[in-house]
């Protein structure tokens, strides 16, 4: 029986901790970029033009249809040579991981978009305010009010899905975790604490989502 000794991790704290910052700081990235293009995906998905709607329903379905690690795949190997440029692990990640974000944080805005009443629209349209008025100051606060709650469960899930670019060679949590697993040949202590850590940051997160959604529900009397 093997005898688990996590002791030999002091030796690595360092590079559990570069590897757990890149991680975080590629989350962020993701939910900025993600985020900002999943509304605009959602506009897209509730717009009068039929072909907006159609081209934005085909990115999302696809997207959503297709597993992460093939999207993050194609676009590191595929894409260079389509395009003709070198792409880099980061610049990789940060495009897979983007566009999945937009695909299902565009979801989330098309619904909050429908609960925003018509009333609302109508009336923007009756004081004169130009259309960049109306998305900024009337559709953007509400829908993203209305969004809060899920698009912070899609946080959570993206940190988590953020483990895959470790298959292209991003140094990051799991690609670290990896590595010392490798050459301590402990796996099980190695694997053990890497997904604690992903754990206790993930669990209190989620534990946050349900409170905000609570306090946002009631706010809206919903």
């Amino acid at each position: 029986m093997m005898m688990l000794d996590f002791s030999i991790l002091l030796r690595f704290e360092n590079a559990l901790l570069l590897g757990l910052w890149m991680t975080i700081k590629l989350t962020i990235i993701c939910v900025v970029l993600g985020c900002s293009l999943g509304f605009l995906v959602g506009l897209a998905r509730t717009s009068r033009n039929i072909v907006l709607r159609a081209v934005a329903g085909v990115y999302v379905e696809f997207f959503r249809g297709t597993p992460v690690l093939i999207q993050l795949f194609w676009i590191f190997f595929c894409l260079p040579l389509i395009l003709g440029v070198e792409l880099s692990n980061l610049t990789s990640g940060v495009i897979a991981l983007t566009l999945y974000m937009g695909a299902i944080t565009s979801e989330t805005f098309r619904a909050s978009l429908k609960s925003i009443g018509r009333e609302q629209l109508d009336a923007c349209v009756a004081l004169g305010l130009p259309q960049r008025v109306q998305v900024v100051n009337v559709v953007l606060p509400q829908a993203v009010l209305r969004a809060i709650p899920t698009l912070l469960s899609n946080c959570v899930s993206l940190f988590k899905e953020s483990a895959l670019v470790s298959a292209v060679g991003m140094a990051d949590l799991m690609f670290v975790g990896q590595n010392i697993s490798n050459n301590t040949a402990r796996p099980v202590e190695v694997l053990t604490v890497v997904a604690l850590i992903y754990f206790v940051i993930a669990f209190p997160l989620t534990r946050a989502v349900s409170l905000i959604e609570g306090r946002i529900l009631k706010k809206l009397a919903i």
